[in-house]
């Protein structure tokens, strides 16, 4: 977690030493996914409990306006993480939001028969919408990427992915931003060293357990 007021200050830095994402504006570009979890949350539960193996699955968009979504699993075990992904046509996401997952059986990649079988053995639901914007930049070595996500919104009650007007309540503080630094095997030292004078709290921020803590404790 940093403030955005150290967002804004590395923001101009990275932009001198790094490549951008191409699909950065002025304040990062929109990022709305759309959470699953079992019928007893197991997924969120996993999380809270720190379980050495957990997961995520996720339909995800860039602009309520896009003709096709893509479906996410994130897995990890320790330190070590792996995400797949599938891209589907537009109604076939708005199929799986209305928890018919029998479109994922025409799609010929066997990422799709799996995340078929899981989601109907374990009675995935939709739980919740997050949203926010996100600003990218990446170094090319080790597929290093830099992200800070900021204005973090969540929407409980519609779980329609596509709705342009979705009813969003904020579900961390306006003030800060989440710094997520990826790579493979090592980070380059100029980079570690750029970031390294940051005021943060090094901690796990899940985007999906921030807006399910706050359901929860609305309906306590």
């Amino acid at each position: 977690m940093v403030s955005m007021a150290d967002f804004i200050r590395k923001s101009h830095k990275l932009q001198q030493l790094l490549h951008e994402d191409p699909h950065n504006g002025p304040h990062g570009y929109l990022v709305r996914s759309l959470y699953f979890d079992t019928e007893y949350d197991g997924d969120f539960f996993d999380k809270e409990y720190g379980m050495e193996v957990r997961k995520k699955l996720r339909l995800r968009i860039y602009d309520p306006q896009n003709t096709s979504a893509v479906l996410e699993m994130k897995q990890k075990q320790g330190e070590q993480q792996l995400k797949r992904s599938l891209r589907l046509r537009r109604e076939d996401a708005q199929r799986l939001i209305a928890c018919d997952y029998t479109p994922l059986l025409r799609y010929p990649e066997p990422f799709a028969a799996e995340c078929y079988a899981l989601m109907n053995s374990r009675c995935y639901r939709p739980r919740t919408v997050i949203q926010y914007r996100r600003k990218a930049f990446i170094a090319k070595e080790n597929s290093i990427r830099i992200t800070f996500d900021h204005q973090i919104d969540a929407a409980a009650g519609n779980f329609d992915l596509f709705d342009p007007k979705l009813i969003m309540n904020p579900v961390m503080e306006r003030g800060s931003a989440v710094l997520e630094v990826k790579y493979n095997g090592f980070l380059l030292g100029y980079i570690k060293e750029m970031l390294g004078d940051l005021e943060k709290s090094e901690l796990s921020v899940s985007k999906y357990c921030l807006a399910r803590q706050i359901s929860y404790q609305t309906h306590l």
